[in-house]
């Protein structure tokens, strides 16, 4: 555009203008090559034969209109040299801006600044100083976001060079580009132990102790739903500086004592994706997705009798903790959750005066000094902030987690006591099992209806995934469709079958989901099943010329056992940051959880979808996540002294990894026992983590030190931590030395020794003696735990021990890994700690 732009500004010179624009005297010779170069130039955007022709055209019909030569009458029919010095001149200028246009796109950056290096001039004006800075390597560049708390810095959309440019102007640590996130009850309560006795002596009481706030980062919220209803609160803590920011649909009044603060972040988004479409998606707190409104009602819900979903997993619905508060920073849109802006609501959170950080997003995996959320996180934990965060819906593949710093509780996900089952009865009579929260006109019992598969449906080479277009009506219509899971939402599956006039759908998981089932609001029949009866109900579609089928549901039932298994897609483990430190830390209930929704979305989430409901179900680490939140409440208001570690400790050494038959919790997926890779620690227990008898605790000079063990720059280290720190050259760091509530061991291939030490506080009003006891490494690996005894007589008291681990004589097989656990008693807690091993 701009070559074209200059391409028309010389030729009107030449044909209306008095003189020459360029050059007098001058011809249309010169005009020739003036255009032809500007056309080589435009070949870098459009094919040469389509810039030429017209180039050519051009100059002959300008030689034939033309005819009379501009003053004076003769000129030289040869170009001079200085013809050809102001084409350079102008091929210089037309490269600079073909250079400006290909390689200089504007990208949004977040920047760094070492704050203990701003000049004195800009003393309590650290924004001036921001401006100025970005001002220094760009004059177009304006700041989106000025950060002060979690960070020190600014995000700003420049180039590429201009952000290598402002690399080397004082005081800047760090320039990172930005980073795209994406998003990741009336049972869970009772599951978890919450319902009874226990829980009014624990926890009912415990609300006096503390006034505890939750901020929720994710999609808004939904004020009306009566899962915030303030009845009975207090006034709002004196302590809380957060506001209910006023917008388009939402007003002051939308927030009361229990919803105490809403914003919305959307600086990031907007400079990278466009302006916000408010016919399509509120700019605004308001939550028209339905995710926000679902985590933090499962994080904070008050008690909503007679909640449900179309009748599913009736009860009363309520959070993890339902006396907390809760205030709401909506950062995640349609197209995803911008780092620029998640930091900011950090930074504004941190500020407001959250005791509790809740994020069910992730956006890959990155060092910790690169990654928003770790190094927001960090700030907030320094402020007494416990975080907790989703470790991702990649599972079952190994290795897959986000959200992996050691600083931050990373949940995964386990199923609940409660199904939604269903069968699907074949013409042969043989059932099977699914699962399903179809809620709309039932089929009749009787397996009458022709069942057709969908790879036999299609001319698609992925017909038999059932995405958009790819099953043929004539084939489908009336019919009962089995199709695979894949690539498109489960629910846009049953659309599809539907569009096509498809009358149900069963749809067979892979073998990655194996077993799971997670229920769904179909639009039309339709139910879940897994891989291995997938691969039968085909084998029986297959074998017979005329098969049929029907599904008959069967509501809401609950006791189910084994519970929980880990779901198949949550997370896992090893942490491929540091491969030191045991990810996930614990599991939660992940599947099937009923909590609040927005009052504009169905609960499919799909456009066709009119229904409305105030509850939802859905499955997601999104959802075991703030279950951790909730239940960090409960120990934050009980225990307003502890640090986040130290709650994070509590729930980690007295979560179960054992049913109680003493079986090890199973993986959905594969049957098979969990690893620590698995469930970390394993699944919460908010009642035994109240008293967890013996606490790790840590502070920020331990995760200093933790980053210094990572070799990190002392730039890297200032930008994380917002403060000059070196790492001293006279002390060794080791991953291992942080005082983390689990044990990873790396053994070179030929074996060895590896000794770690951590130190435990505790935390009882009464002592105690714990004696040490190791697990599940007969054999493999000789564990001497010094001393194996360990008395306290009052509270705070920390004692300090050593684990050495030695390899024995026959296990040196590269590549290989064990797990076990150390347990510390003295018969009334046990404080447990899950061992991981791995061999070069």
């Amino acid at each position: 555009m701009i070559l074209q732009i200059i391409q028309f500004i010389i030729v009107v010179s030449f044909l209306e203008g008095d003189k020459g624009f360029l050059c007098n005297p001058c011809d249309y010779t010169v005009l020739f090559h003036v255009l032809f170069f500007s056309a080589l130039l435009d070949h870098c955007f459009l094919s040469f034969s389509d810039t030429l022709t017209p180039l050519y055209q051009t100059y002959h019909s300008l030689k034939s209109h033309r005819t009379q030569p501009r003053v004076p009458e003769t000129y030289p029919s040869p170009p001079t040299m200085a013809h050809f010095s102001l084409l350079v001149i102008l091929l210089s200028l037309f490269l600079a801006g073909v250079k400006s246009v290909v390689e200089e796109e504007r990208k949004t950056y977040i920047v760094h600044l070492a704050k203990h290096e701003i000049p004195a001039v800009y003393k309590g004006l650290h924004l001036d100083w921001y401006q100025t800075s970005l001002q220094s390597v760009s004059e177009s560049a304006e700041i989106l976001y000025a950060y002060d708390t979690v960070a020190h810095g600014f995000s700003t959309r420049m180039t590429p060079s201009e952000a290598e440019a402002l690399l080397a102007v004082n005081g800047v640590l760090q320039v990172t580009p930005e980073t795209r996130y994406h998003l990741h009850t009336t049972r869970t309560p009772e599951f978890l132990g919450l319902m009874g006795e226990e829980e009014r002596d624990y926890f009912l009481q415990s609300n006096k102790k503390a006034d505890v706030v939750v901020g929720v980062l994710d999609t808004g919220v939904w004020p009306e739903l009566k899962s915030y209803d303030d009845e009975g609160f207090g006034p709002v803590p004196s302590t809380w500086k957060g506001i209910c920011q006023v917008s388009k649909g939402f007003n002051a009044s939308s927030c009361n004592r229990k919803l105490i603060g809403a914003r919305f972040f959307s600086k990031g988004y907007e400079a990278s994706m466009g302006m916000i479409d408010d016919s399509k998606e509120e700019r605004s707190p308001r939550d028209v997705d339905g995710h926000g409104s679902h985590t933090s009602t499962t994080a904070t819900g008050s008690l909503v009798p007679g909640a449900s979903l179309f009748g599913f997993a009736p009860g009363t619905a309520r959070g993890m903790a339902p006396r907390a508060r809760v205030a709401v920073y909506k950062v995640c849109w349609t197209g995803g959750c911008f780092s620029s802006d998640i930091l900011a609501a950090l930074d504004k959170a941190v500020n407001d005066g959250v005791n509790v950080l809740s994020l069910s997003l992730g956006g890959g995996q990155s060092d910790y000094y690169k990654d928003t959320v770790a190094v927001g996180s960090f700030a907030a934990i320094e402020k007494g902030i416990f975080v907790s965060c989703s470790a991702g819906n990649a599972g079952p593949a190994p290795g897959s987690m986000s959200n992996v710093a050691p600083w931050i509780a990373t949940v995964g996900a386990g199923t609940i006591d409660r199904d939604f089952p269903v069968f699907i009865v074949l013409g042969n009579g043989k059932n099977y099992s699914g699962s399903s929260l179809y809620s709309g006109k039932k089929l009749v019992d009787t397996p009458k209806y022709d069942f057709i598969y969908a790879g036999n449906a299609t001319n698609a080479t992925n017909g038999n995934l059932c995405m958009a277009g790819t099953l043929i009506p004539e084939k489908v219509a009336g019919k009962i469709v089995l199709c695979d899971r894949g690539i498109s939402a489960r629910v846009k599956k049953g659309q599809v079958v539907k569009d096509a006039g498809g009358i149900g759908m069963v749809l067979a998981n892979s073998v990655k989901n194996g077993e799971e089932l997670v229920g769904d609001a179909h639009l039309l029949p339709g139910a879940a099943v897994g891989a291995k009866t997938g691969d039968l109900i085909k084998a029986y579609i297959f074998s017979v010329p005329n098969p049929k089928a029907t599904i008959i549901f069967r509501g809401t039932e609950v006791g189910i056992s084994p519970s929980p298994v880990v779901a198949a897609f949550s997370s896992r483990g090893p942490n491929v940051i540091t491969s030191g430190i045991l990810k996930p830390d614990l599991i939660a209930p992940g599947v099937n959880i009923l909590a609040g929704w927005s009052g504009v979305m169905g609960p499919t989430g799909l456009s066709t979808d009119t229904r409305r409901t105030p509850f939802n179900i859905i499955s997601g680490t999104s959802m075991s996540c703030p279950h951790v939140s909730g239940l960090a409440a409960l120990l934050k208001s009980a225990h307003p002294d502890w640090s986040p570690a130290a709650i994070k400790s509590a729930l980690m050494t007295t979560a179960y990894n054992t049913y109680k038959s003493g079986t090890g919790i199973l993986a959905v997926d594969t049957g098979k026992t969990a690893t620590p890779y698995d469930i970390g620690s394993g699944h919460a227990h908010p009642i035994r983590a109240m008293n967890p008898g013996l606490i790790y605790d840590m502070g920020v000079e331990d995760y200093l030190n933790f980053l210094c063990a990572l070799n990190y720059t002392e730039l890297q280290i200032t930008a994380m931590s917002r403060r000059n720190f070196t790492c001293s050259n006279k002390k060794t760091y080791s991953v291992s030395d942080l005082n983390y509530p689990s044990f990873t061991v790396e053994f070179p291939k030929t074996g060895g020794n590896v000794k770690q030490m951590r130190t435990v506080t505790n935390v009882e009003s009464t002592g105690g003696t714990y004696k040490a006891a190791v697990t599940g490494l007969k054999g493999k690996v000789n564990v001497v735990v010094e001393p194996s005894e360990l008395k306290f007589v009052k509270v705070g008291e920390k004692k300090s021990y050593t684990v050495s681990f030695t390899v024995t004589g026959n296990e040196k097989t590269s590549g290989s890994t064990s797990f076990g656990r150390l347990e510390w008693s003295d018969g009334n807690h046990v404080v447990g700690s899950p061992i991981s091993l791995t061999w070069a």
